[in-house]
């Protein structure tokens, strides 16, 4: 088993290196396992010999901490690492997170906001010319001009905030590696312009060959039709084998331009990728604080997939992975998997075999293989394409050879199953094993709303497959001799949402019997067609004008119609409910949500003689009239 990268200078020189090839920074905990993307590009360069010496959590208010193996012979890398800095700081109402997965003990505070772009002026205030190269989901998808949530407006792309010089966007393997050569090879930063996967700026467009112009930064920051039809054009230029140049003109300080994609990973080098000698561990420097929590959810857990043709409006992997599906072999995965099993902390549990889509093992369709996806077509949404293939098949003969491994107990898929696809699929097998197999008590499942007009903005199939879903797996259940259930999971206040779908949602879920212990409220990241709907108004991809729940107190109002058995909620659900002209759902049938409010003056419900009498008394109720007058004055 490999030793870590270097961490600091003393490392270096006990590996007989007097200089790094490579520095690379992150906002991540230093954790060597293929989960973490600057263990999967740092053990990359290392395989072609390049020296990498490793910067993580640097302390962002000293310049002394990025310079802890001096100047490195090629260049930085730089990336907020494997969560964008914001969301990982912030809940989407704003409140500061308490805990950091990717941080020793899960402690705050270990990376500054916007991390990336901090991170890269530091850098700059020291080394002037080094090349620095971004990377990692944070830069990816902020590469060109972008609505940014927690400033409200239009941001311009990361490469003219941060004084970088390219952007590594995508998964970032094939363009790492063309970008180190190019450097080896003497070619100056700023002529690296050809290469897929990459962003660079430039003054003038005469190296670009025949680029979609989009609006320029100035335009989409005041118009926002023209922000949605920018949006529109890069969301169909996402294909490696569609896509053209794209660039975005930012005045007299010149162009951005955006390449198309790189290829998506054969197969055997995904196998490549997955068989770099990585530790599996946590740095030791953190063992003193309990290690890294991310570490543990990921440690026994398989990455056998990257893409999705799935294409759900508030998921930025279109932007970022793709809709091509890339897979490992067989042999690949049953590689680590007995890996896995000669830790000792291992306990016989696989806890995942999945991706973004854990039953997605192929493109949808062949074509996608030469000639890449639809521009103007999803593979599922509305309803499945007719040329979809759909099997399970490849799927189901991994996970019984995973299964069959000595000291191997359970294999768990818990990274999701697209019901939809399960449900056109025929053959009956996955769905069988699947519950007989896979599944303890309980499986995850995300139709995200009941109202097919929500559905429809969130690019997700129409309720009535996921009720065929339910129904197919319950009766798999009983065909096993299983008792289990499916917990979905559900959105509140997406673009399409008005307070009537909210109230829809809530009598689904009081139906169901149970209350949601977590309700996801939309977050609008960068780089998703939902977060242009929020900006916008407008469908970027059809034009339709779209409603937009934004107000603070709106989408409180849609979280708590959820969790309206909570009686911290009364009162938002009660707002709720006027709102949507649904007062009917105030009372004592078993269909109501809440009862009627009390009468604190008469001691009666709000109905006569719901609620029997107010057993406070004059004293209590005068000073709770009094109290009451205090906040009206206030």
């Amino acid at each position: 088993m490999q030793d870590f990268l270097p961490v600091n200078k003393k490392e270096m020189e006990e590996r007989g290196w007097d200089r790094v090839d490579f520095v690379y920074v992150t906002g991540d905990a230093y954790v060597d396992h293929p989960s973490f993307g600057s263990a999967i590009i740092s053990r990359l360069l290392e395989s072609r010999g390049y020296r990498v010496g490793m910067i993580c959590q640097p302390d962002w208010k000293q310049k002394e901490s990025i310079q802890v193996f001096g100047e490195p012979r090629l260049g930085f890398l730089v990336s907020a690492g494997n969560m964008d800095s914001m969301v990982n700081h912030y809940t989407v109402s704003g409140k500061h997170r308490q805990k950091d997965a990717y941080s020793p003990g899960g402690e705050m505070g270990h990376r500054p906001d916007r991390a990336v772009a901090v991170y890269s002026n530091l850098i700059r205030q020291t080394y002037k010319r080094t090349p620095i190269i971004l990377g990692g989901i944070e830069a990816s998808l902020r590469r060109l001009a972008h609505y940014d949530y927690w400033d409200n407006r239009v941001r311009r792309s990361v490469l003219m905030d941060s004084g970088a010089d390219i952007i590594s966007y995508g998964m970032g393997e094939h363009s790492i590696l063309e970008i180190a050569e190019a450097l080896e090879s003497g070619i100056p930063v700023e002529e690296i312009t050809y290469i897929a996967g990459t962003v660079f700026k430039c003054k003038d467009l005469s190296r670009v060959y025949k680029p979609i112009l989009l609006p320029s930064f100035e335009e989409i920051s005041e118009d926002k039709k023209l922000y949605a039809e920018s949006f529109a054009v890069q969301y169909k230029n996402t294909d490696p084998f569609t896509a053209k140049p794209m660039a975005e003109s930012y005045g007299t300080k010149g162009y951005i331009v955006q390449n198309p994609p790189a290829m998506p990973l054969s197969q055997e080098e995904m196998d490549d990728v997955y068989a770099l000698p990585y530790t599996r561990k946590s740095h030791p420097m953190y063992e003193e604080k309990g290690g890294i929590p991310a570490l543990e959810e990921i440690k026994f857990s398989l990455t056998s997939n990257r893409g999705c043709f799935g294409s759900c409006s508030f998921c930025a992997l279109t932007f970022h992975q793709g809709r091509i599906l890339q897979t490992r072999s067989h042999e690949s995965l049953i590689e680590e998997a007995k890996l896995m099993t000669q830790d000792r902390d291992f306990k016989g549990y696989i806890h995942d075999v999945g991706g973004p889509t854990a039953d997605f093992r192929q493109p949808s369709c062949r074509k996608q293989l030469t000639k890449g996806v639809c521009m103007n077509r999803q593979c599922l949404f509305p309803t499945p394409c007719k040329n979809l293939e759909v099997d399970h098949r490849d799927y189901v003969s991994l996970l019984r050879k995973l299964r069959q491994i000595p000291k191997v107990k359970k294999v768990f898929i818990r990274s999701g199953v697209r019901f939809d696809y399960v449900v056109a699929d025929k053959d009956k097998t996955f769905l069988r094993e699947l519950v007989e197999h896979h599944v303890s008590g309980q499986l995850r499942v995300a139709p995200e709303h009941v109202s097919d007009q929500v559905l429809k903005y969130m690019g997700k199939p129409s309720h009535s497959v996921y009720q065929q879903f339910l129904r197919e797996y319950e009766d798999a259940n009983k065909k096993t001799g299983k008792q289990q259930f499916a917990v979905p999971y559900f959105m509140s206040s997406h673009p399409g949402c008005t307070m009537k779908e909210a109230v829809r949602l809530a009598e689904y879920v009081r139906d169901l019997g149970f209350t949601p212990e977590q309700v996801q409220d939309f977050y609008p990241t960068p780089s998703t067609l939902s977060t242009c709907m929020y900006y916008t108004g407008i469908h970027p991809l059809t034009g339709e004008k779209v409603y937009v729940p934004r107000n603070p107190r709106e989408k409180a109002i849609q979280r708590a119609l959820m969790q309206y058995k909570n009686p911290a909620n009364r009162e938002l659900v009660l707002e709720g409910l006027k709102l949507a002209g649904r007062m009917d759902l105030v009372g004592f049938d078993k269909k109501c949500l809440i009862r009627p409010i009390r009468d604190r003056a008469s001691g009666t419900g709000g109905h006569k003689g719901q609620e029997g009498r107010n057993t406070q008394g004059k004293k209590g109720n005068m000073k709770k009239k009094t109290i009451r007058n205090v906040h009206k004055r206030k």
